[in-house]
């Protein structure tokens, strides 16, 4: 007897002690954990914010693609934060949108006539109001030096694919290399074979996203011939909105019941994309259901929760705080490990 009591107070010390090693990974690892195995996770749903994250009830509170927009997107609970990557005339990876200096910060003209040393004299603005902030244009080092171990880092790349490699470089020097996500937009045969001979170069332990979009792909059998080349943990679905047309009903060609079908058998995310576009009609990426039908218009089950219970477990968006605090409220988010009570995966996956 005295034997078997000793066992169960062994097993009860080694659970507890497991149990404060779970706890006290850091953030982005439980993060990771939930990118990457998507069919454990179908009862959550993760919050990318779009630049950076610097807008909230339709008001810019940061400057875009800003370290300051991080620690905010950061501190309202977001998975993953969207930065873009261009280049100095020097040769230095920058975080910046746009190819010209003019909308975002205090000077003008084009971001690769401008050393790293001359962009650091460029004061990030906030749009809209052009109110200029203490903050300059960072590197990428910078940028993935401040959400190392804290959230997973998304890169938009706005330059060629074969500069994947030296983006990824500096992750792997910084340790960080799988906490990023890359992604590219794929249409045909020729574009995968082009991306994976890219990222075959690149070597594995970081994160491919594909990006495909309904104006060129019309079936979920496409996105089954990239699983299959790419084995992605999470692929980006697009449903174009032409100015005139009035909400999606169903979320277009690709998000079908095969396309989550498709999902659970590859176990991948399917991510949608509700931020705005400038000088586009709202909701141009999410057939009209986007950031702005749930904000402008207070209708967020119209919007995220549309996209949600059409598969979507990932939600990119410009309205970080708004979505997390919705999608929380109506039961589409799982708290984490030292954020209340913990809550284990689902044993299995459903379609619905």
């Amino acid at each position: 007897m005295r034997t078997i009591w000793l066992s169960l107070l062994l097993c009860t010390a080694l659970a507890a002690i497991s149990g404060q090693a779970s706890a006290g990974e850091s953030r982005a690892r439980q993060i990771l954990d939930r990118f990457e195995h998507a069919n454990q996770w179908r009862d959550h749903v993760m919050v990318a914010a779009h630049r950076a994250g610097s807008m909230q009830a339709g008001k810019t509170l940061y400057a875009e693609n800003s370290l300051a927009a991080v620690e905010g997107s950061i501190a309202m609970g977001a998975e993953i934060v969207e930065v873009d990557i261009r280049r100095s005339k020097d040769g230095e990876f920058v975080v910046m949108h746009d190819s010209w200096l003019d909308r975002t910060t205090t000077c003008r003209g084009e971001v690769a006539k401008y050393t790293l040393a001359e962009l650091k004299t460029c004061r990030l603005v906030i749009e809209g109001t052009r109110a200029a902030t203490d903050e300059r244009v960072s590197t990428l080092r910078e940028m993935l030096l401040a959400s190392r171990d804290r959230i997973l880092i998304n890169l938009d790349n706005k330059l060629e694919v074969g500069d994947l490699a030296g983006m990824i470089a500096v992750a792997r020097d910084l340790g960080m290399a799988d906490q990023v996500i890359v992604k590219e937009n794929l249409w045909n045969q020729n574009r995968i074979t082009t991306v994976k001979a890219a990222m075959a170069a690149i070597g594995g332990g970081v994160q491919f996203m594909p990006i495909i979009a309904d104006d060129a792909v019309h079936d979920a059998g496409f996105a089954e011939t990239v699983d299959h080349a790419f084995a992605p943990r999470a692929i980006s679905l697009i449903n174009w909105r032409a100015g005139a047309e009035t909400l999606t009903e169903t979320g277009g060609p690709l998000f079908s019941s095969r396309m989550r079908a498709a999902a659970i058998r590859g176990d991948w995310h399917i991510w949608a994309d509700t931020y705005a576009i400038v000088n586009k009609p709202g909701g141009f990426l999410a057939g009209g259901r986007g950031d702005e039908l749930a904000v402008q218009a207070s209708l967020p089950r119209e919007a995220w929760g549309f996209w949600a219970d059409r598969g979507a477990t990932i939600i990119q968006t410009d309205e970080p705080k708004a979505a997390i605090d919705w999608l929380a409220a109506n039961g589409y988010r799982v708290p984490y490990a030292g954020t209340g009570k913990r809550i284990e995966p689902a044993a299995t996956a459903s379609i619905n």
